[in-house]
């Protein structure tokens, strides 16, 4: 299949070449027909398989054949978790209608009103935006959503998560006129979210796109073993040290963490840049752009600070501290092994994370190898993860004191 088969306008058609798509992914060759037949669409997909596109291109499609009669606010509104998706959103939607008439903006937290004035007064068709800034300016009248013809959530789950179920329904209400809404999501998985697509959504073509098993084997997956924090630094500075590791992401639970991390691999002549929560945004935007370019190999962050990143060419990810659940596991390694290339995903594991890596084994239903660098060998061997032998009832144990020899 390729994107011819879809019946785009020429203007798409020119674009896609130019960025060089030719053959569209499972979650785009499921979600777009329905999208381009007006229809809801519910749609889960993992990170790195294309979804973007999959409304993208409906969406600037939908506007080319119903062209607008009158000036007004945007008539298709994206809503995203984070900064840095929405920008990322902006780029893609800028790219593939730029041989349009089509204006695209804008508008995000971490920027001040002066600067979101000219999107909000201009005569915009696509606007992408965050919840919560989004919601201020409805507050303050800045902006109407009563013209939004087509409604976009990307990365529902993570808003949701994020709390911001208020904002959403909010906007949800607000944009009642629309005639078309896409809701993306990584799972389809939990009350909430099942919730408020019943609201959102009108007899929604529902689609869950699985990456085959050929598609999972793009990320080469391993742990190693780390008796301590000391022996865990020595593992990922060799492991960062490598020819291979072009461009790593490096996952850390806590700011502290990410704090002491980038100081000490500093100090042992790696050169990084990071991410974390409550930044300023010309900062988390000056790093997403050095790590982007290639100017520095090694991106250290938080969760909460890499949603919604999406950046090429990634060769590593590595966790040096697990996640708190699985689902984040599979988010974090997505960021890698995309658009056909492989990557590799590598997990520095002490003896509590052996419960959090048995439940990544369940949930992804692949086993983690364990690999070990000669010069930097555990002492300690892996905690076994079993099940814990009950003890027995008081009625068990008299029954046993009768069987045992009498001396």
């Amino acid at each position: 299949m390729s994107f011819a088969d879809f019946q785009f306008d020429d203007s798409i058609n020119q674009a896609l070449e130019q960025a060089g798509f030719t053959e569209p992914t499972l979650i785009q060759q499921l979600a777009i027909p329905p999208a381009l037949d007006g229809r809801d669409v519910l749609a889960s997909a993992p990170t790195g398989t294309g979804k973007t596109l999959a409304f993208v291109l409906p969406a600037i499609q939908y506007l080319l054949d119903f062209p607008r009669r009158d000036p007004g606010f945007c008539r298709v509104l994206v809503m995203t978790p984070t900064r840095e998706l929405a920008f990322q959103v902006y780029e893609e939607f800028k790219q593939l209608a730029q041989y349009t008439k089509l204006n695209v903006g804008v508008i995000t937290g971490g920027i001040n009103y002066g600067s979101h004035k000219d999107t909000l007064e201009k005569n915009n068709d696509i606007l992408v935006a965050t919840p919560g800034r989004l919601t201020e300016y409805l507050d303050e009248e800045s902006f109407q959503a009563d013209e939004v013809e087509v409604l976009i959530l990307d990365e529902a789950d993570r808003m949701l998560d994020m709390g911001f179920i208020g904002e959403m329904n909010r906007i949800v209400l607000e944009a009642r006129r629309r005639r078309q809404t896409f809701l993306f999501s990584a799972t389809l998985e939990g009350l909430n979210l099942e919730r408020f697509a019943e609201r959102a959504l009108k007899e929604p073509e529902q689609i869950e796109a699985v990456p085959s098993r050929k598609e999972k084997a793009k990320i080469l997956q391993w742990l190693h073993l780390a008796d301590d924090n000391v022996h865990k630094l020595a593992l990922l500075t060799h492991i960062l040290k490598q020819e291979d590791a072009t461009k790593a992401i490096v996952f850390v639970k806590t700011r502290e963490r990410l704090a002491s991390l980038t100081g000490q691999l500093e100090s042992a002549g790696i050169k990084c840049c990071w991410l974390q929560g409550e930044m300023p945004q010309d900062k988390r935007l000056q790093a997403v752009q050095r790590f982007s370019k290639g100017q520095v190999p090694v991106l250290i962050a938080t969760d909460i600070a890499a949603r919604g990143l999406d950046i090429d060419d990634i060769s590593h990810v590595i966790n040096y501290d697990m996640p708190r659940s699985a689902d984040t596991y599979v988010h974090r390694i997505g960021r890698t092994g995309r658009a056909g290339k492989k990557g590799t995903a590598i997990s520095l594991i002490e003896a509590h994370d052996m419960a959090m890596v048995a439940k990544v084994e369940r949930y992804t239903e692949q086993k983690l190898k364990r690999r070990v660098i000669d010069s930097l060998r555990p002492k300690h061997k892996a905690a076994k993860i079993g099940s814990k032998k009950k003890k027995p009832g008081k009625l068990a144990a008299k029954k046993l004191a009768k069987k045992a020899p009498k001396k």
